[in-house]
């Protein structure tokens, strides 16, 4: 179990130093497209981004987080957000609709719920994050290596984090 506790904890410190990086090359860069994934060894960011610029935002996110800026740790651009607003609208749409003989009449009640979901998870999702998903607890963390992988698939590169000894 404690393995199990580590390997979640590596996740949610490398998820949160992942959206830190983004916030940071987003501010930077400006507006571009970038996909980031967390792994308990780092994490992934998609989009055509120079590795050293890359470096240089995965460096400043980690260190503003060791200061304590832990907002940046949570992201209205993540995924965690989508995953909520989901499980929301679905759980609204059955509850207006499932318990019907008639499940056509309610579907303007389905709508509506749906959409009274996607509003709450705004928030939701971003407590979610704060206290599931992510961690800005990074004291001791480094990052090993910024690498660019493999050419042919387009602009990806991982970021090799260790943790504290």
């Amino acid at each position: 179990m404690k393995t199990l506790k580590r390997l979640v904890n590596s996740v949610r410190r490398n998820h949160a130093l992942e959206h830190a990086t983004i916030a940071i090359l987003l501010s930077r860069h400006g507006p571009t497209r970038v996909i980031g994934r967390a792994a308990t060894d780092g994490f992934y960011i998609y989009g055509k981004i120079p590795t050293e610029r890359l470096r240089e935002f995965a460096q400043e996110a980690l260190a503003r987080l060791q200061k304590g800026e832990s907002h940046l740790a949570v992201s209205p651009l993540c995924g965690t957000n989508i995953a909520v607003a989901g499980v929301l609208a679905g759980c609204a749409s059955y509850l207006a609709v499932g318990s019907r003989r008639k499940p056509l009449a309610g579907i303007s009640r389905a709508i509506m719920g749906g959409i009274v979901a996607v509003i709450a998870a705004q928030p939701l999702g971003r407590l979610v994050q704060k206290h599931y998903t992510t961690s800005p607890d990074l004291d001791g963390v480094r990052i090993v290596s910024v690498e660019p992988l493999g050419r042919g698939l387009g602009n990806i590169h991982k970021v090799s984090t260790a943790p504290a000894v």
